[in-house]
């Protein structure tokens, strides 16, 4: 399977961006975020479709009691507001800054969708792309609606063996670097920072993990 929010390992930055491309390089600029800026809000005009330059990207919404519910956290590289292609009208969705220096690269549809005519095997993957990405999302918000918090925490953790996993070799086991902070893993998965660090110590005690900073070793399967 593809690496987490890529297609075929490759960044969708190198090969998206419009700076790349003579005929849009010359009036293409990048857009500076500080942290807790917002680039768009839940209800405004869907015409446009970003990608990290650098920084790191949270997706989300809130209920009607007024609650805060993270779908994604992206960094570098990564796309989002990708229903515009589709023909989304407004967004469902708000995007906010959560690092102090972000820059964005916005794509208008129209530029995109010349992007798109001209290359069916890009098309294809930016459709294998919005497809996987739908998918990933459900499954989230299905584990926050119906599973416990450590099943979330679980669930998590396969999906950074399998998007950024890689074999030590001193050990056979696999490892990750992920870009996550813990404050970022508890906004995705629902919950707060005290019971995530209570459960990560709890699965280090089991051996099923071993963790320092952002880097987790996967000793074992969960039962």
């Amino acid at each position: 399977m593809s690496k987490l929010w890529f297609l075929e390992n490759v960044n969708l930055f190198k090969i998206l961006c419009p700076h790349k491309y003579a005929n849009y390089k010359d009036c293409h600029n990048f857009n500076g975020y500080a942290k807790n800026d917002y680039i768009y809000f839940e209800d405004d005009a869907s015409s446009t479709v970003y990608l990290i330059d650098k920084g790191k990207v949270k997706l989300g919404y809130y209920t009607k009691d007024g609650n805060e519910v993270v779908k994604a956290i992206l960094c570098k590289g990564e796309l989002f507001g990708e229903k515009a292609i589709l023909g989304e009208d407004k967004r469902n969705e708000f995007a906010q800054s959560i690092d102090s220096k972000t820059s964005i690269c916005p794509i208008g549809v129209e530029t995109l969708h010349d992007l798109m005519r001209d290359n069916q095997t890009f098309t294809l993957k930016i459709y294998k792309f919005i497809s996987f990405r739908i998918q990933k999302l459900e499954r989230r918000l299905q584990l926050l609606l119906f599973k416990d918090a450590k099943t979330r925490l679980l669930d998590f953790l396969d999906e950074l063996c399998e998007d950024y996993g890689v074999c030590c070799e001193e050990t056979g086991k696999m490892k990750a670097e992920h870009p996550y902070t813990q404050k970022d893993i508890a906004n995705l998965l629902g919950t707060s920072r005290p019971t995530l660090n209570s459960i990560m110590n709890e699965l280090k005690e089991e051996g099923v993990i071993d963790f320092k900073g952002k880097q987790i070793l996967f000793l074992k399967k969960s039962a």
